[in-house]
């Protein structure tokens, strides 16, 4: 692969975006990752300079991307935190300046995009990956632990929720209806528990998909179920909304000899929008947001035993990437991954559309 880093020297990463995505998310876990530096961010709000300078003293400005993309031969790799509509042309850019690239999610609008994105990176060979931060969620990296242990049997429904009560739209970009923003949860939420759904349990043959847009002057979905038959047989419930007054489990996993059942979210995004920065105890959550696995009672009421959730480790991911620049590992999350989940993505849209269920080929 060309572009990989040689040397001692860190990787030089150019941030793009310092919105929620790139000073909650990207820049903290870049500056904590061995082997990279945060060279240069990308905004032109002046309140968001003055952060990031605070956050990040011996960091670099740029106003613009253009600005970052023509000193290409000071970075290393670039990562694209802006808005979803310009996710594909700047990662574009990117790979064609000749530089390795990191997009957040969802990389693109659709499959075909992602996929070409896909094919210029292998073209230039260049690495690409997309940041599926939630591939290492405690709750998710406890379930895993869990199917290869076998303690489920064979998984048959899996369920998973990534839901709030925001009964007053907040505005902006994400819950634009604009169809060329990419807002709404079904393409936010949404890529998260689809992208979970097929990493643990393989492809999706059909998909079924209610999406509605309930909050007064909301304009792009707020809620939205997303139902999969997974080619091994296995069916996922996915529920992504902004407007559930009672909060349901996390994940709900029923298999043929004991169900896992978890509430409560990972606690490494509240921690990183508090300022918090890995270190030990990352990730770690308290005794009593343990999931319980069991079967016959409902673990509110005591049934089944407490198993100790893994910690969180979002910064797993960066550790990857650099890995993966510096001494040839793997990819964490292939573009090919992503395109896969969008091609669920917009089966969900048209089926929330017509009313059907969608085949996939």
């Amino acid at each position: 692969m060309t572009g990989r880093k040689t040397g001692e020297t860190p990787v030089r990463v150019g941030l793009i975006g310092y919105g929620l995505a790139g000073s909650v998310f990207h820049a903290p876990l870049i500056a904590a990752t061995e082997g990279l530096t945060l060279d240069t961010v990308v905004t032109s709000n002046p309140e968001r300079q003055d952060q990031a300078r605070a956050e990040f003293p011996d960091v670099r400005l740029a106003a613009t991307a253009e600005d970052l993309l023509a000193r290409a031969d000071e970075l290393d790799l670039v990562v694209v935190a802006s808005p979803n509509r310009t996710h594909v042309p700047l990662a574009t850019a990117a790979l064609e300046a000749g530089l390795a690239v990191v997009v957040d999610k969802p990389v693109a609008g659709t499959a075909a995009k992602a996929r070409a994105l896909a094919a210029l990176a292998d073209e230039r060979g260049l690495f690409l990956s997309v940041f599926q931060n939630r591939r290492w969620d405690n709750d998710f990296l406890t379930l895993r632990a869990l199917l290869a242990d076998g303690e489920l049997g064979d998984v048959r429904r899996f369920e998973s929720r990534f839901e709030r009560w925001r009964p007053q739209p907040k505005g902006g970009w994400r819950e634009s209806g604009d169809p060329a923003e990419i807002g709404g949860l079904l393409y936010d939420l949404g890529s998260h528990v689809v992208d979970q759904a097929l990493t643990l349990f393989g492809p999706a043959a059909s998909v079924y998909a209610e999406a509605d847009v309930r909050r007064p002057g909301a304009q792009a979905d707020d809620d939205t179920f997303v139902a999969l038959t997974h080619r091994s047989g296995v069916r996922s419930h996915l529920y992504v909304s902004a407007t559930t007054p009672q909060l349901g489990p996390r994940l709900r996993v029923l298999g043929s000899t004991a169900g896992y059942v978890k509430y409560g979210l990972d606690p490494q995004e509240a921690a990183l929008r508090e300022g918090g920065r890995p270190g030990p105890g990352w990730g770690e959550e308290p005794e009593e947001l343990w999931g319980r696995v069991g079967a016959g009672e409902s673990p509110l009421t005591g049934g089944g035993r407490p198993v100790r959730t893994l910690p969180g480790n979002y910064p797993a991911y960066y550790a990857a990437v650099a890995k993966a620049l510096i001494d040839g590992g793997p990819n964490p999350v292939t573009a090919a991954e992503a395109a896969a989940a969008l091609d669920v993505l917009e089966a969900a849209r048209r089926s929330a559309r017509d009313g059907v269920a969608v085949t996939l080929s």
